[in-house]
């Protein structure tokens, strides 16, 4: 799954799972646009270790609450690299005010996790269509599919994902843009890189790790939280060429938590 020659753009870069994601498309030869607000430590971090591997990308920090930086990102980008092939919209706010949300917080979560990614959308597309090439991932939740039980207005922008996804595929198909989301679980977004698997554990505490591992089972079947690395892995191969027959999915990528 090479991704190399193409140009991809990952909102919320700079920590987590968008962090993940652009280190693994940038192993994959990707040049990777890394979009950043808040962050600025960990978008400078992403552009090192990416620099470390002999890849290519550089920082663009956008609000994606203000169409305008979104559109100045997405210049900045194709104008550096030669165009759009691969938009990763990542970057959300997760308030946890369970239903106590007021007039402020509300448009705040709305207008990050939903309105962003509708813009985002719409500003990398006319690069996309220059091209008649493109991979759009919008990386979602579980919470799309059940209540969180702790942040209301955060479910309801997952639950809209899916139909921002579904909605975008249909119209741009016919651009050869596909348009898929991706729906993690719970996802251990720590210190670590793409290449890590599990979390390390001394050898002193390998009895203790695989008690808790056990007593996870009830919750995650396979033992484990996802890591940024099992999500930039799907990422990879959505954004790949051997996807050209795959849009309008939303892909569940929980470890099997949701079957308990």
């Amino acid at each position: 799954m090479s991704l190399a020659g193409r140009v991809a753009l990952v909102t919320g870069a700079g920590t987590g799972i968008g962090q993940g994601v652009a280190l693994m498309l940038a192993e994959r030869g990707a040049k990777v646009a890394l979009g950043y607000h808040s962050s600025d430590e960990g978008a400078k971090d992403t552009l090192r270790r990416i620099e470390e591997l002999g890849g290519e990308a550089m920082l663009v920090r956008a609000n994606v609450a203000i169409r305008t930086e979104i559109e100045a990102m997405a210049q900045a980008a194709a104008e550096r690299f030669g165009g759009l092939d691969i938009l990763v919209n990542n970057a959300a706010l997760q308030l946890n005010y369970n239903f106590d949300h007021d007039d402020d917080t509300y448009d705040r979560q709305i207008n990050v996790n939903l309105k962003g990614y509708w813009q985002c959308i719409q500003a990398v597309v006319p690069y996309m269509k220059e091209k008649g090439f493109g991979r759009i991932v919008n990386i979602s939740s579980v919470h799309g599919k059940r209540p969180t039980d702790f942040d209301t207005v955060y479910a309801m922008t997952k639950g809209a994902i899916k139909m921002l996804t579904r909605e975008s595929a249909i119209e741009l198909a016919k651009y050869g843009i596909t348009v898929n989301a991706i729906e993690p679980g719970a996802i251990r977004v720590g210190r670590q890189g793409t290449k890590e698997t599990k979390p390390f554990v001394p050898p002193e505490l390998a009895e203790r790790a695989r008690e808790e591992r056990r007593d996870l089972r009830w919750k995650f079947p396979l033992g484990r939280v996802g890591l940024p690395s099992d999500v930039a892995s799907l990422v990879c191969y959505i954004a790949s060429d051997e996807t050209e027959f795959l849009t309008g999915a939303a892909i569940r990528l929980d470890g099997g938590s949701m079957l308990l």
